[in-house]
């Protein structure tokens, strides 16, 4: 543990528990769906509470992008920086990933950004790509780089995004430059195209990501930004899901473990809705949210109603219509899907 940074709380029997029971049932999805990648998303978010006695609080997620399923979680004090301890929640993840798994790779943003953690992850053969720090020295570098040595990224109304690859060392003390699979850093810059002309403050902003990957086959490091962009479609989605459509954010007590078990609780539900939608439902339904699953199977098998002194049954007569793809067609009677019927079954004993 380096100086001045808070430890990270070890977790009790009973939280070993039920990261055996998520574990097996990983495994149990794996076998039911096999893949041979595991692409490992890493990232953390601040949970936000009402409470009084409240203390910050925020949790760290790895998840397993091929099987949308979370593969481990820290609870964390909020003393406790982000850029700490990575190292073994990257070590934890890839032990809670069942056996067969061909090739792993790591995508996070720049708490990740560690030289011990990459160093690990160049000796154990992990492709990454990971946010790097924009330290006095990277923008330096990146500001200094000749302008036709900038690519077209993609066209946008507001904006022009162009990428690079730069000629960087960091300053760690511990770079080779014969390593086997040597670190490169790839910028972007984003300019505005009205430029300062209405000084509405946006100015020229630069990004950048470090990789051990090489430029795919018939590509180029354009493909590895955006690939490392994906993670936001991956575990920022998990994130929204835990915290607002599952209970991961209505923590119910005042103690850490209770909360620490809390979200660990809320992780497997997770996994078993994501588990129930790749293993025995059609593709169209692997991407739909739980509110959305809620509405379309879960909450329609059938309606208990109670009118004139008696209880009855009404069962649906078919599923509801797969949902749409295109989430920004418009709502209208025309094109909005039919509601599943419902028809009486035989009537319950009254009250």
């Amino acid at each position: 543990m380096q100086e001045g940074k808070a430890p990270v709380t070890a977790e009790t029997a009973p939280l070993l528990g039920l990261a055996k029971a998520n574990a097996e049932l990983v495994l149990d999805l794996q076998c039911r769906r096999p893949v041979k990648t595991a692409t490992l998303d890493v990232d953390a978010t601040v949970i936000h509470c009402d409470k009084r006695a409240a203390k910050r609080t925020y949790n760290v997620l790895a998840l397993w992008a091929e099987q949308d399923v979370i593969v481990a979680d820290e609870f964390r004090d909020g003393n406790v920086p982000a850029g700490s301890g990575n190292r073994r929640m990257v070590e934890k993840a890839i032990v809670a990933l069942p056996d067969g798994i061909a090739k792993i790779y790591l995508r996070g943003d720049s708490a990740l950004y560690e030289h011990e953690l990459m160093r690990w992850l160049d000796e154990q053969a992990i492709g990454y790509a990971i946010s790097a720090d924009m330290s006095p020295q990277l923008a330096e570098c990146i500001a200094a780089l000749p302008e036709e040595h900038w690519k077209p990224d993609q066209n946008e109304t507001d904006a022009i995004r162009e990428w690079t690859e730069v000629n960087y060392l960091p300053s760690d003390g511990i770079w080779k430059k014969d390593a086997v699979s040597p670190r490169r850093y790839l910028a972007s810059r984003i300019r505005p195209r009205q430029g300062e002309l209405l000084r509405d403050g946006n100015r020229v902003r630069h990004f950048c990501i470090v990789t051990n990957r090489s430029d795919p086959e018939g590509g180029s490091g354009l493909d590895l930004i955006r690939w490392h962009r994906h993670k936001a479609g991956t575990i920022e989605h998990a994130h929204d899901m835990l915290m607002n459509e599952l209970a991961g954010a209505a923590l119910p007590s005042q103690k850490f473990a209770a909360n620490a078990a809390w979200l660990r609780l809320n992780v497997i539900p997770y996994n078993l809705l994501s588990a129930y939608k790749r293993v025995g439902l059609p593709e169209v339904f692997h991407t739909v949210r739980p509110k959305r699953l809620r509405f379309l199977l879960l909450n329609t098998v059938g309606k208990v109603v109670r009118h004139a002194r008696e209880t009855l049954l009404r069962c649906t007569r078919e599923i509801a219509p797969e949902p749409s793809l295109d989430r920004h067609e418009p709502a209208s009677p025309s094109n909005a899907p039919p509601q599943p019927g419902f028809e009486a079954a035989p009537r319950l004993e009254s009250q």
